[in-house]
């Protein structure tokens, strides 16, 4: 076999990397425009090295290279622990395993690079490293049929079938609009999603309400309102009853309300912030309030839909109302200060360019929304499936979690750009500068005591920005509030039921310093890790504010506000267009 000289082959990579013009080939992105601020940025990034960081990179890399081509030569299996490349199938293939550790010492390089580049902002580091990062997951060997050994080993053993099944599987994926997570005939809203026995008492063109089934004798006299994110389904908080935190609500004994935000058309098109607060939350607080009785609710939300709840909370203390007895936010942004990798979709170019499309109307289609959380997890929520479904041919396991994560919600545009500006990109809710439906938002202003949530490896609302509620909420009152922090990330660490007895959440019980500002990392010092879910400690804080215990009633709904069809009702089946 004639083997290319290693030292031409390091010198062609420096040459086609170490030369800005060399970049937007390199990267294979659309020509530098406007619309297409990314692009220009690439293009540019390499005249934003110095020579001697440059240098000093090249010698490094060459170093590196030449000790891995000499120990190919030599025979030797090079040293690989990313789960990609583990399997027999690359190890015991010397070509592969060869391609495999080429690979990861080149995306080590890129990332370096990145690393080096100097700019003036650090979301323009920020753009870079999530720009590069993208294009060493998408050059993988292991996406590629001519270079994935596994895929070529399972193609000989079924004679071709696997390659018949993997582009049927394709074919079927182009036709849907996304990639195939799970088993998507498996599951069925309604039927073994979503199945917490309620009924819709209450709709409007932008939510139903749908009151639980209690499955207490008693309970507590304030009622649970849950706010989901209108950025995709409810079900996420009722996938199957042994991980539905709804079925858990109502299993420890509340009167239990949700909102089913409608998925929307060409007729919510126009629908903005104001309506998500006013005609939203504010109106389902109405509802609920006219329905148990009871002037002051338990309050929840859910990411945005904790923002949206913490807004509309805001908007009627500015009419003189304290609707809350408690508020809980889980994985929940109210200071936008560090957004984490999502910073990468928002500057004053993209956000003008948005408000231009849809600020006046229209909608942002929901596969948009789905394939931008994707790309924050690009080798668990795209590679790994291109890979399995499509070079193997194998079909998706059946997976709730997953199953809803492809269940895309649009967003009015109107509503959606608002909060980009205001929230993103400018973090104005915290400030007392915005108008909402005709008040000045002033979060300070919640009098009701706060349960935190914040999972760990939260990649969406990094932990320590949920944590930052606490600077904001019932300022002077730190024992009024409460934070935990969970294992595992923005999902996973929410949806984790005592009955499975998994990961692990951490407390601490003291309180900051009255008039100084909690600090994340002081607040984990101090705590205290517990086995299993968090559940029990957010079950214990409503019982807490839930007065006194009641009758549970027997029927939904009251004379004013009658069952109109059984959980989940109908907006939650619609699927976006």
């Amino acid at each position: 076999m004639n083997l290319p000289d290693p030292q031409a082959i390091a010198n062609a990579w420096m040459s086609q990397m170490s030369d800005p013009g060399q970049w937007q080939s390199w990267f294979n992105m659309a020509p530098a425009t406007e619309a297409n601020p990314m692009a220009a940025m690439m293009q540019d990034v390499g005249a934003h090295i110095k020579p001697e960081a440059m240098e000093r990179l090249k010698n490094d890399y060459l170093q590196e290279f030449g000790g891995l081509w000499q120990d190919f030569l030599a025979g030797k299996a090079p040293a690989i622990k990313d789960r990609r490349f583990t399997s027999d199938a690359w190890q015991g293939n010397p070509m592969s395993s060869f391609n495999a550790a080429a690979y990861l010492l080149n995306g080590k390089f890129l990332a370096a690079m990145a690393e080096t580049v100097e700019t003036s902002t650090p979301q323009q580091k920020q753009k870079i490293r999530f720009a590069v990062q993208q294009i060493v997951d998408a050059m993988s060997p292991a996406n590629f049929l001519a270079t994935n050994p596994e895929a070529q080993q399972k193609l000989i053993e079924t004679k071709g079938e696997s390659l018949t099944r993997g582009l049927a599987n394709m074919i079927g994926d182009i036709n849907k609009g996304h990639i195939s997570l799970s088993d998507e005939s498996a599951f069925e809203v309604g039927r073994n999603l979503a199945v917490t026995e309620g009924t819709v008492v209450y709709e409007n063109p932008l939510f139903q309400l749908i009151q639980y089934k209690p499955k207490t004798e008693t309970v507590n006299q304030t009622p649970l309102l849950m706010v989901p994110p209108c950025i995709n389904k409810f079900y996420i908080l009722d996938l199957q009853p042994e991980n539905s935190l709804v079925r858990y609500a109502v299993e420890q004994g509340n009167t239990v309300f949700l909102i089913s935000w409608s998925n929307p058309d060409k007729s919510l098109a126009g629908t903005t912030w104001d309506d998500y607060v006013d005609k939203g939350v504010i109106q389902a607080i109405r509802v609920v309030q006219d329905i148990s009785g009871e002037s002051k609710l338990n309050m929840f939300g859910f990411c945005v839909g904790g923002t949206i709840v913490s807004t509309a909370l805001a908007v009627l203390a500015a009419r003189g109302e304290q609707v809350a007895n408690s508020l809980t936010l889980l994985t929940t942004f109210l200071d936008f200060n560090d957004t984490g990798v999502l910073d990468v979709f928002v500057d004053e170019t993209q956000v003008a360019l948005r408000e231009q499309q849809l600020a006046h109307g229209g909608l942002m289609p929901g596969r948009d929304l789905a394939s931008t959380f994707s790309s924050l997890r690009p080798n668990d929520l795209v590679w790994n499936y291109v890979q399995s479904n499509y070079l193997k041919g194998n079909d998706p396991a059946a997976f709730d979690l997953l199953y809803w994560n492809s269940d895309s919600t649009n967003l009015p545009g109107p509503m959606f750009c608002w909060y980009l500006r205001n929230t993103y990109l400018e973090n104005k809710l915290k400030t007392g500068q915005l108008k909402v439906a005709g008040e000045t938002v002033d979060l300070t202003k919640i009098d009701a005591p706060a349960f935190i949530y914040g999972s760990r490896e939260d990649h969406i609302v990094p932990w320590p920005s949920a944590f930052d509620s606490l600077n904001i909420l019932n300022p002077g009152k730190a024992k009024a509030n409460r934070f935990v922090l969970g294992a595992s990330g923005h999902i996973a660490g929410v949806i984790n039921s005592p009955a499975k007895n998994k990961r692990s959440y951490w407390t601490n019980d003291k309180a900051p310093a009255r008039g100084k500002a909690a600090l994340a990392d002081t607040w984990l010092n101090g705590a205290t890790e517990h086995a299993g879910s968090w559940w029990p400690e957010w079950s214990a804080f409503l019982n807490d504010h839930g007065g006194k215990k009641v009758q549970a009633s027997a029927q939904p709904g009251n004379a004013r506000y009658k069952a109109i069809e059984p959980a989940p009702g109908r907006y939650v089946k619609v699927k976006a267009d």
